[in-house]
């Protein structure tokens, strides 16, 4: 079994090339959604800055507020990787190799916005309820990702793997 997406055969006619194409189209549609979802949170998180209320945050919730806008900035950065690599490597023929970079840089900013996800909202429900529902409903939510994001696509890989042979 392979982990290159150059040489998997999906029983599509199309060349590698093409298949690579393909394969970057779809990256480029789900980094997309992916973008729009962290600039909507981290402008959320810069607009907290210069509420009036910020002022009466804890020192601790200061700091949580703080790794909460340097994960929406790394993600961020994470997420566009793919496309900062493809200006550099254009017309350089490694479309393949892009691919798998931009396949592991999706799955790493998926991470990193799984994590900013359940910390917006422990912040959120922190400042508004208090720490002990923050720590439920993230722990909630945490699990939720974990089952849809996780669980849930591992299982269908490995129905569709069995199906397959």
């Amino acid at each position: 079994m392979s982990n290159t997406f150059d040489d998997l055969d999906d029983g599509r006619p199309e060349s590698p090339a093409q298949r690579a194409d393909r394969n970057w189209n779809d990256i480029l549609q789900e980094l997309r959604v992916l973008q729009t979802g962290t600039q909507i949170l981290t402008g959320f998180l810069l607009a907290l800055a210069f509420q009036a209320a910020f002022a009466n945050l804890a020192p601790a919730q200061r700091i949580f507020y703080l790794v909460l806008v340097c994960l929406a900035a790394l993600s961020a950065v994470v997420a566009l990787a793919p496309v900062a690599l493809h200006r550099a490597v254009f017309h350089l023929r490694v479309k393949p190799a892009l691919v798998r970079f931009g396949h592991d840089a999706l799955r790493g900013a998926l991470a990193l916005v799984s994590i900013l996800l359940v910390g917006v909202v422990v912040f959120v429900f922190d400042v508004v309820v208090g720490l002990g529902a923050a720590v439920t409903v993230g722990v909630v939510l945490g699990v939720v990702i974990l089952l849809l994001w996780v669980v849930v696509p591992v299982f269908i890989r490995r129905r569709g793997r069995e199906g397959a042979r």
